[in-house]
């Protein structure tokens, strides 16, 4: 069973990432909106972990963390940030598998690199 979120924190948490894109604008690196979404968030008093060791399990073996997630919002929600030209399917397979190792049903892919920050997210689900 995967868990999965309530709506209403994933409009929170566009809300935000829209404050931090209207703050700071495109150009900056990932690292930059990373803590300034982790600052905005907490702000609104959710539960928030950054770069979150993800271990890898293979043929039912932990072989232990592998990857880390960039944000994870109330233990539901993966938030994959970049500030890239374009997200690509290689984003998109990143996160997909993130969702799948953390048993997590959605995340989001956000794009700070965007003139627009709504163009720049996307919602991935599994």
């Amino acid at each position: 069973m995967l868990i999965d979120c309530p709506d209403a924190l994933c409009e929170r948490v566009i809300g935000a990432a829209i404050a931090v894109h209207r703050s700071l604008g495109p150009g900056l690196l990932e690292s930059a909106y990373e803590k300034a979404l982790i600052f905005e968030l907490a702000d609104l008093g959710l539960h928030v972990q950054a770069q979150v060791d993800i271990p890898l399990v293979y043929r039912g073996n932990d072989l232990g963390p592998a990857f880390r997630a960039d944000v994870i919002v109330d233990q539901c929600l993966l938030l994959e940030l970049k500030s890239v030209a374009e997200l690509t399917d290689l984003h998109l397979a990143q996160i997909l598998s993130y969702l799948r190792l953390l048993g997590f049903k959605r995340g989001y892919l956000m794009n700070f690199n965007v003139r627009r920050m709504m163009d720049g997210v996307r919602r991935v689900s599994i």
